[in-house]
């Protein structure tokens, strides 16, 4: 088995119990090996179709998913593929702070949404206080493969730009879920870090929730 970055490849709960189970077109942007839409399409009756970048993963999201396109969301012109209005859900799970130019995909993928669908997207905190800390006291950016400092990263966002991102895209956000987490794990080997992060929920009070946030996920409809 290729050896894919197991942060893009595993399962995501969160994300699934946010998708409305009457949703019976689904796309997922960034649909990695195809484990999201697999789930999915494992607890209801949904046509799921998948975008992925990387062509090995693509293949693998085949075996999944009724339909997969291999190519760069950035650059498909999206208008030859999907009719206006088809899908029910689009899933954005960290993918937008990966992209050049998020504002205008989120716009463009607005136009594929239907009148009742929704927009299910992940997206980590750049306001996290890790990022903070080092900034200001290391002067450092500690580019690593995964989490808020995921060297593929080109786009970061705090709670209010995501919020103005999904705004301009005609998104009105109905739901905000947290993800908390005291301290990033840069090895799945270290268990007492995850031990660590169950208390992360006591942060989880005013003022000072958005320093713990890890990251957001939103679910937007249309205006």
């Amino acid at each position: 088995m290729d050896n894919f970055n197991i942060s893009y490849i595993g399962e995501r709960k969160d994300i699934i119990d946010l998708v409305p189970e009457n949703a019976r077109k689904i796309l997922d942007v960034g649909c990695s090996i195809g484990t999201v839409g697999g789930d999915l399409k494992k607890r209801q009756t949904a046509e799921v179709t998948g975008i992925e970048l990387d062509t090995k993963m693509a293949e693998a999201a085949k075996t999944k998913l009724d339909r997969v396109i291999a190519g760069d969301i950035e650059t498909l012109n999206l208008n030859t593929v999907f009719k206006p209005g088809y899908f029910d859900c689009i899933i954005l799970a960290d993918i937008l702070e990966h992209l050049k130019n998020p504002w205008q995909i989120l716009n463009e993928l607005t136009n594929f949404l239907s009148e009742d669908g929704v927009v299910i997207a992940s997206i980590p905190n750049i306001r996290h206080y890790s990022a903070i800390v080092n900034l200001i006291f290391w002067g450092y950016w500690p580019y690593r493969e995964r989490g808020i400092f995921d060297r593929s990263h080109l786009r970061f966002f705090t709670l209010r730009n995501i919020e103005e991102m999904f705004a301009n895209a005609g998104l009105k956000i109905d739901k905000v879920q947290r993800t908390y987490r005291i301290i990033e794990s840069i090895s799945e080997k270290f268990a007492f870090i995850a031990s660590i992060n169950r208390f992360s929920r006591c942060l989880s009070i005013p003022f000072i929730r958005n320093f713990f946030t890890f990251q957001y996920i939103v679910l937007a409809k249309k205006r």
